[in-house]
């Protein structure tokens, strides 16, 4: 088995068991970062110990867990539409959440710092922490430095200011039904996670997800829509990609991909012309 497949059966297990990065590494004594790398390959020989640890944590010998390989979940919606399209990513914030700009008023009138001010240090950190080469406390002890502020608990911001856009939950499901679908998103770690747990994603059959701190790069860069492509084992030309940003559906649509920019400020209108775009063959 190569470092690759590896590191899919180890994330699809850990996601069976329902434990998230940091649970799993406080449990097996791993740094967030050795875990990340090892799910996504990037760690050519982690060590037996390792594993059988990591194995240990999850219930599962060590025989299973290099076996544990199961269909992706609803490869069965197989259909094709007019245009070709078999597989639909969607992203998340400002696609099926709305966007999380009420959290900085909230930090602020709490924190009693300006709203720009920590706009602009979130922004200077979000990437970092966004692919992988920040975890969430390095992120909240240098927003807080940066602040001048004793300690900030962004997760917690993030999910209390977040809404579901229930027109795209809608179509979600209407869309697991026939095609396969994902999600392709740039987000901090284990956020996904929490967000489903609170009923912030539509609860579907996912056939992938694509979470930038997982596999360590970010929305436009191409790595993250090749990583994408290959979880989806579909040509380019039968991907579509629901975005709310032109620069990332941009991107997607250079690979051959098909796009479709999301206006949240009119949902019901983006959903029409991404069910026109997904009329069944």
């Amino acid at each position: 088995m190569n470092e690759k497949t590896l590191g899919e059966h180890l994330q699809q297990a850990r996601r069976t068991a329902g434990i998230t990065q940091q649970q799993l590494c406080q449990r097996a004594g791993l740094s967030y970062s050795t875990l990340a790398k090892i799910e996504r390959g990037a760690i050519k020989s982690p060590s037996i110990f390792t594993i059988q640890q990591i194995a240990s944590v999850l219930g599962l010998t060590l025989d299973q867990l290099i076996g544990a390989v199961t269909p992706a979940q609803g490869q069965t919606n197989k259909k094709r539409s007019k245009s070709g399209i078999t597989f639909v990513y969607f992203d998340v914030n400002g696609c099926l959440v709305r966007f999380f700009h009420r959290a900085f008023t909230k930090m602020a009138l709490e924190t009693g710092t300006s709203s720009d001010l920590i706009e602009t240090a979130f922004w200077h950190y979000n990437d970092a922490v966004c692919s992988g080469k920040m975890t969430v406390e390095e992120f909240n002890q240098a927003l807080a430095k940066r602040l001048g502020i004793p300690s900030v608990d962004w997760e917690n911001y993030y999910l209390e200011a977040i809404d579901p856009i229930t027109e795209m939950h809608d179509l979600v499901r209407w869309a697991a039904e026939h095609y396969k679908v994902g999600l392709l998103t740039n987000i901090m770690p284990d956020f996904v996670s929490a967000m489903k747990e609170r009923g912030l994603l539509p609860d579907v059959p996912y056939s992938s997800i694509i979470d930038s701190s997982e596999v360590g790069y970010i929305k436009p860069e191409i790595e993250i829509y090749e990583i994408a492509q290959d979880k989806a084992g579909c040509p380019a030309n039968e991907i579509l990609l629901v975005d709310d940003s032109r620069t990332n559906i941009m991107a997607a649509e250079r690979l051959g991909w098909h796009v479709l920019w999301f206006d949240d400020y009119m949902p019901d209108e983006s959903v029409k012309r991404v069910k026109t775009a997904l009329e069944i063959a």
